[in-house]
């Protein structure tokens, strides 16, 4: 061997196996997650334009604000608690269509429509579909849950997000600009449309524009 040649390093045969399992374990997972049975969720948003053209065509009469969204997104990370104060996700709806709706008792818009938002619940609320209201009001849910008990909301679940993070990030999204905010969601967590300001939606235009998602 010459002075200008170094040796070898010893090639370490468990480390190489280890490199080996993790790519093919990598491989499989990818594969997995984006076989057409296993979609991923974003791909499922992507794939969402017949979803949103089916609304769009009923976006009109007292529904006449909601506007479909021009790319769907992903919004099953959205997190909030529940009325006893327990961490939920939208993806814990999975399988079920959501009309989410930020309010807060300062917001008199908002209080208007709570009781139609409660109507549209026992309409069609079920194992399809779910009105999820979340609160956005500071401090603790105390005043808004004595909101709901002022005004008889007795067939609307409760939800609340003292941070407001919740609308923060549909406000990035290009979804959130006033309140109060309502998006609807399809089964899959992915956005379909939104209305800003308030809207009736005990009144027939909205069932069938719901109905048109589930």
């Amino acid at each position: 061997m010459t002075t200008d040649q170094k040796p070898k390093s010893p090639i370490n045969k468990t480390m190489l196996a280890v490199v080996a399992v993790a790519v093919i374990a990598g491989v499989g997972l990818y594969a997995f997650y984006r076989s057409p049975d296993n979609p991923s969720a974003q791909q499922a948003c992507l794939d969402n334009g017949k979803t949103i053209a089916a609304v769009d065509q009923f976006a009109k009469g007292e529904l006449a604000a909601f506007l479909p969204v021009r790319e769907s997104k992903d919004l099953r990370a959205l997190a909030f608690k529940d009325k006893d104060g327990g961490d939920v996700t939208i993806a814990d709806w999975k399988g079920r269509t959501v009309l989410l709706n930020l309010w807060a008792t300062w917001c008199a818009p908002c209080r208007r429509e709570m009781p139609a938002l409660q109507k549209l619940q026992q309409a069609l609320g079920g194992p399809d579909f779910e009105v999820v209201p979340v609160s956005i009001d500071l401090g603790d849910d105390s005043k808004p849950k004595a909101f709901y008990e002022k005004i008889g909301l007795s067939d609307l679940p409760f939800y609340a997000d003292a941070t407001i993070e919740i609308f923060n990030t549909l406000k990035k999204d290009g979804l959130a600009f006033g309140m109060p905010t309502t998006v609807l969601i399809d089964k899959n967590g992915c956005s379909v449309g939104v209305i800003n300001g308030p809207a009736e939606w005990a009144s027939e235009d909205a069932k069938v524009l719901i109905k048109a998602v589930l």
